[in-house]
């Protein structure tokens, strides 16, 4: 699979690596969407390193490790130069349970240490690309989880450090104390709450974003439906955004918003992606495909341009707050540090 043309790359802040455009975040492979497909997992992930991709993004609790050994399994299985141009980006910190539930962060830096070592060894690689805590553990001093993986950093371990669902305060107590190449955080035309003060500071300090969530989960891929039954397990089934009402609002936005993708020639997905996209060289959409049809579609927003007045129909077909529920059940908003 290949785009017709060579998009330029972009570059994690002023720190970090040059990458593809796009990344592929895999945590949909192993958790919290249903059952996969093992198979057109990992052919997805070999469609998007010949397509060019290069951030592959996870988590070490995606599945509890699953995911980090499905990327390991589709790094060994590609040809040797699609393998060396792949880039890891790793969130650590989340704890378990035997039954799925999450329980909290730990960002001690002897937790720090003992995550880094697991991650390794289930990727089967020598270093991680971008290290991060996945929320800020509220015990800790982000300056010490910082400072330790600045410790791996200087070890050969880590080669950048990242953060993850921050606020503008806690990015720039982090950036005090080691060079932060970007900062993973939801943006998409129905989460754009870090435009005001994060997207902002993010740039005076020279940090990159990486946006997760540019679908939204699905629900503005113009493939979601009103009567669309959930798999058990499937996060969305917890969503405030995809709950009754909320769901029948948010999807007359998307409506609205194929309405303009239509008259561009676009899908609806490709149209939401290259909004993202055209908010600035120093973000990199983290696109979250499992399969290669939809890859392929997220691919074509690459060559989408969208002139001022198509960015100005879709803003206006999707106006700045008009999302109906928050990204994430209560509990989970709690732990954000970029809300409080």
């Amino acid at each position: 699979m290949t785009t017709t043309f060579t998009p330029a790359p972009r570059t994690l802040g002023s720190a970090g690596p040059r990458t593809f455009p796009l990344g592929l975040g895999c945590m949909g492979m192993s958790a919290l969407y249903g059952e996969s497909d093992r198979a057109e997992s990992i052919a997805t992930i070999h469609a998007a390193l010949e397509a060019g991709v290069t951030l592959l993004d996870t988590g070490d609790f995606y599945g509890m490790g699953h995911n980090e050994l499905l990327i390991n399994e589709a790094l060994r299985t590609a040809p040797a130069h699609l393998r060396d141009q792949a880039l890891t980006s790793v969130k650590f910190g989340a704890l378990r349970t035997v039954e799925g539930g999450f329980t909290g962060y730990d960002g001690r830096p002897e937790a720090v240490r003992n995550f880094l070592a697991y991650s390794l060894q289930r990727l089967g690689r020598d270093h991680i690309d971008v290290y991060r805590i996945a929320r800020v553990d509220p015990d800790v001093p982000i300056e010490e989880t910082v400072g330790a993986i600045a410790e791996a950093v200087e070890a050969g371990h880590v080669r950048h450090i990242g953060l993850s669902e921050v606020g503008a305060e806690t990015m720039r107590r982090a950036a005090a104390v080691a060079p932060i190449a970007d900062l993973q955080i939801e943006y998409s035309l129905i989460s754009r709450g870090i435009e005001k003060e994060i997207l902002p500071t993010a740039r005076e300090l020279g940090i990159g974003v990486t946006a997760y969530g540019v679908l939204s989960r699905g629900l503005i891929s113009g493939h979601f439906t009103r009567d669309r039954a959930l798999a058990p397990g499937d996060f969305r089934g917890m969503s405030p955004r995809f709950q009754g009402e909320n769901l029948h609002r948010n999807l007359d936005l998307v409506e609205a918003l194929r309405e303009v993708a239509d008259a561009k020639g676009v899908t609806v997905a490709q149209a939401a992606i290259a909004w993202v996209l055209a908010q600035g060289e120093d973000i990199v959409p983290l696109v979250g495909a499992r399969r290669r049809d939809r890859l392929a579609e997220a691919l074509g927003a690459l060559e989408v341009r969208l002139e001022p007045a198509d960015l100005a129909a879709i803003e206006a077909a999707v106006p700045v707050g008009a999302a109906a529920g928050e990204r994430y059940p209560a509990a989970q908003m709690a732990h954000l540090d970029s809300e409080h």
